[in-house]
């Protein structure tokens, strides 16, 4: 499909409009990632740090992480909005996850495929984030990562480099919301009336004119990223790992609900093209 330039958000509006049902598809059909665009990225105000250990049964090969993979009720660069919720049902059902390196889906990027997944309700202050306000649902992943699996990221995260995450996923229910009051948009105008209040940042929302507010969608891997399309995603902790201790189980059932962030490969669909329109 030939993506036209828009003069005005009219236009824009009437696209998605007519073109909803194709967009939806796309988006359920491509895997999300996070990719290289940078969406009003704020360097977090509260630093996690590496806890200090002076137990000297301690093994220097392995270190537990707690880390944020995704955050709700943020707009990302996809114009996205995770909804509370969104991962209550793939985070019990989700087997043989990976904390891979930059969404690549290859044994030598592997980081550890012994994690933990669970959904935290955070206030945004406490992830360091003061210009947010309210709460939001984490995806957190707790893992044990080993040196031997992966050595670089084993020391990015060593060395405190590593400052984002991202959610590969997929989606299942997914909402257009447009802000507009014309009649011909009641539906979507129905859906951003209902959304609107959890965005964590309505300015960008509200610039936009539109956004996807995505109320399910299922895990597919975390990834340690440079700067991703949701940047409220820290790590929590860091320490070393004690000798013989036991690792957490990578199975996730029976563990509590979880949240999520992203982007699709950067092929030539209409999903990559719309993440990408600007107005002129």
């Amino acid at each position: 499909m030939t993506i036209p330039n828009f003069e005005n958000k009219s236009d824009l509006f009437k696209f998605l409009k007519e073109n909803k049902s194709a967009l939806i598809a796309e988006k359920k059909y491509n895997v999300k990632h996070s990719d290289s665009i940078v969406f009003n990225y704020t360097e977090p105000n509260k630093a996690f740090t590496t806890k200090e250990e002076t137990d000297t049964n301690l093994d220097p090969n392995k270190l537990k992480i707690s880390v944020v993979i995704n955050t709700t009720n943020l707009m990302d660069s996809h114009s996205d909005v995770h909804i509370p919720g969104i991962w209550n049902k793939s985070v019990n059902e989700a087997k043989n996850l990976y904390l891979l390196q930059e969404h690549k889906m290859q044994f030598d990027k592997i980081i550890t495929d012994n994690i933990k997944p669970s959904v935290k309700l955070f206030n945004w202050a406490d992830l360091g984030f003061n210009e947010l306000q309210g709460q939001t649902q984490a995806l957190v992943f707790d893992a044990v990562i080993d040196s031997e699996r992966n050595k670089f990221m084993f020391e990015q995260y060593l060395k405190g480099y590593v400052k984002e995450h991202s959610v590969g996923m997929a989606y299942v229910n997914l909402y257009l919301c447009v802000n507009s009051e014309d009649k011909y948009y009641r539906e979507e105008r129905e859906n951003w009336d209902k959304y609107i209040n959890q965005v964590a940042n309505p300015d960008k929302a509200n610039e936009n004119g539109y956004f996807w507010a995505v109320t399910e969608a299922k895990i597919i891997e975390g990834s340690a990223v440079v700067k991703g399309s949701n940047y409220a995603t820290p790590v929590l902790t860091i320490e070393q790992s004690k000798n013989n201790e036991a690792g957490n189980n990578a199975t996730s059932k029976n563990n509590e609900p979880s949240d999520a962030d992203t982007q699709t490969n950067k092929t030539e669909s209409i999903y990559y093209l719309l993440n990408n329109l600007k107005l002129k």
